[in-house]
């Protein structure tokens, strides 16, 4: 009998033991789903740079056309949220950011718009994704007082190799070229200002608790308001202008805030950031591909191995 409970126990623990093992399979499988809502957020953001980057003639009026298309097809989603009372912190400061946010959002969208005009997407794309998370090292060095790692360092020095030699594939002497610079100068600009948002938009929704998604719904609503008087002085000039561009925004308004939430849903789901981070940079090398094959864009083997030590640069910064 004593024998018989012993077996008993024996087995109970012997289950006991395997019971975790589903739970850490569960674990598992989640956290590979959220990386891969990484993953193809990371596709998805470069294919809406590369739609924007076919409509970028027609300037600021494509940036109204689209943020017209996103404020219409997000809405519901924001009510509903707001309806619940649920996603929005109605305090001074909470406004300040929402109108803050904004008006950061609307100088990116522009200067990633004009970018395009003037340069390749395989260059301003690259170069804008990888300055942002250098500005913000940067930032925390000089400002903020953080020391500097040997990662770190080593993070900035890959990333301004690799701006390098995307933007001269690899030859130093195209910096000295009549626009050699343009696309390093507008990548740059835009970079800096996707550092300035991330940092207010974080506060936003980690401090305050404003849901992305309504962040992101107000933003494009004050852009919209704010470029309304461009349509508004000459609508007949904007309609000729979007004129068989109007898909393009509807593609460009539907994906770039997907690209954001899906990113925020992998980090609930409980991917970490330090993953997350620098996975979504692969979004480079996405769009420099993207670049020669669909855009005919000149690439090469220097403007690729420029996007790889950019992407390495970035995880090192990411990890420092």
């Amino acid at each position: 009998m004593f024998h018989g409970c012993t077996r008993g126990a024996k087995s109970q623990r012997r289950r006991s033991r395997d019971q975790p093992a589903p739970l850490a399979h569960k674990e598992v499988s989640m956290a590979f789903a959220s990386l891969l809502l990484v993953v193809l957020a990371s596709f998805i953001h470069a294919s809406w740079n590369l739609l924007a980057k076919r409509a970028a003639s027609v300037g600021p009026v494509f940036v109204f056309a689209y943020n017209l298309i996103a404020c219409v097809a997000y809405a519901p989603w924001v009510l509903y949220l707001l309806i619940q009372g649920d996603g929005i912190a109605w305090s001074w400061i909470g406004v300040v950011l929402l109108l803050l946010s904004g008006l950061i959002h609307l100088a990116y969208s522009l200067c990633l718009q004009r970018g395009y005009q003037v340069a390749d997407l395989s260059v301003v794309y690259p170069v804008a994704r990888g300055t942002g998370p250098m500005l913000s090292t940067i930032g925390a060095f000089f400002i903020l007082g953080e020391m500097p790692s040997g990662q770190g360092l080593a993070g900035l020095l890959l990333v301004v190799v690799g701006i390098g030699l995307i933007a001269t594939q690899g030859d130093l002497s195209a910096f000295r070229r009549p626009g050699g610079q343009t696309g390093v100068r507008w990548g740059a600009a835009t970079g800096g200002l996707i550092a300035s948002y991330t940092v207010v938009d974080a506060y936003a929704v980690k401090i305050l608790g404003i849901a992305p998604v309504v962040l992101d719904w107000f933003s494009n609503l004050l852009r919209f308001f704010l470029l309304a008087p461009l349509v508004i002085a000459n609508p007949r000039r904007a309609m000729a202008a979007m004129r068989g561009y109007w898909w393009i925004a509807v593609g460009v308004g539907l994906l770039s805030p997907l690209s954001y939430i899906l990113v925020l849903e992998a980090l609930t789901s409980g991917a970490p950031l330090s993953l997350v981070a620098p996975m979504r940079e692969m979004s480079m090398m996405v769009g420099a591909l993207l670049g020669m094959v669909i855009l005919r864009e000149k690439v090469g083997p220097w403007r690729i191995a420029g996007c790889g030590v950019l992407i390495a640069g970035v995880i090192f910064l990411s990890g420092a």
